[in-house]
């Protein structure tokens, strides 16, 4: 907050309550990618499961409620599942409900923040033929192509070499349509951005008046990507640790970004990180896309 431009990495939007109205997001009529994705994966369960193999470590980055994950495990038998996720109390519940539903799973959860190098565990005396990473819901939009770059040869060297990735990517589309997904009639998409400053108050001792600050998202065409914002409403300054931050009329706080694909640019960046791109699902209406990539 004390850059020239203002921004906040939008990992911090998931602590317990953040994470609650993400999942209310998820259930929005306007955002349609947390419904297109799992019936993506539901119809093509068997086929994944094919690609990814028998005897799989599955490897979860930003596992959160694991709904979806669901689907895989179920089609894909596999004997080991690591879900890493930097919200440990949704990891610790997830996880929890995962093993009832599962009894014959073996689950190692890991609170980390996936974006950095990871030391996984190994396992002995479980049968391993490949590592799976599963990177679903298109959190990779989330970087910048050249972030997603870093990222993605982070997972082939978690994946190791042979090893799988799947991963959602939401494909681009209408403005308008893109428009009202980030910014919905309820205001819940709204609510979950403000909840930084909220969380900033708790945590930090911060005085933000939350009220003097408004959520602003939309598409940006030219650079093909989602946008974020809190605004401030007025002139006025916050403490927060101590230090006093100074925001002009209308200045903003830069919290997301959500980058679109075509199916093309994305097997290119994959192939730039070391993968080699073998399938894709789409939904009928070209709306989402689900990768599935080898590690060289």
């Amino acid at each position: 907050l004390a850059l020239p431009k203002k921004s906040i990495p939008p990992k911090y939007f998931y602590e317990e309550p953040g994470c609650g109205l993400f999942e209310a997001i998820c259930e929005l009529p306007e955002y349609s990618l947390t419904r297109t994705e799992p019936g993506i994966l539901r119809e093509r369960a068997a086929e994944s499961a094919r690609f990814v193999g028998p005897e799989c470590q599955l490897i979860e980055f930003g596992s959160g409620s694991q709904t979806k994950t669901r689907i895989l495990i179920e089609a894909m038998q596999p004997p080991l599942y690591a879900p890493v996720d930097i919200a440990e109390d949704t990891l610790r519940a997830s996880s929890a409900e995962m093993a009832k539903a599962f009894p014959w799973l073996n689950i190692v959860g890991l609170c980390a923040d996936y974006t950095r190098p990871l030391a996984m565990p190994e396992f002995a005396g479980v049968p391993i033929r490949r590592k799976a990473v599963f990177f679903p819901g298109s959190t990779i939009g989330n970087f910048t192509p050249g972030e997603a770059l870093v990222f993605l040869e982070h997972a082939r060297k978690v994946a190791g070499a042979g090893g799988a990735l799947l991963i959602g990517v939401d494909l681009k589309k209408d403005k308008a349509v893109l428009d009202a997904a980030y910014d919905d009639a309820r205001g819940v998409t709204a609510r979950f951005n403000l909840n930084l400053l909220h969380r900033i108050n708790r945590e930090l001792g911060a005085d933000f008046q939350v009220n003097r600050f408004r959520h602003k998202g939309f598409y940006d065409p030219d650079r093909s990507r989602i946008e974020m914002h809190l605004e401030s409403l007025y002139s006025q300054f916050v403490h927060i640790a101590g230090r006093r931050i100074d925001f002009a009329y209308r200045e903003t706080i830069h919290t997301e970004i959500s980058c679109k694909y075509s199916i093309a640019e994305f097997q290119e960046l994959g192939e730039r990180a070391g993968f080699r791109p073998e399938k894709v699902w789409t939904d009928p209406a070209q709306l989402f896309s689900v990768h599935g990539m080898v590690a060289s």
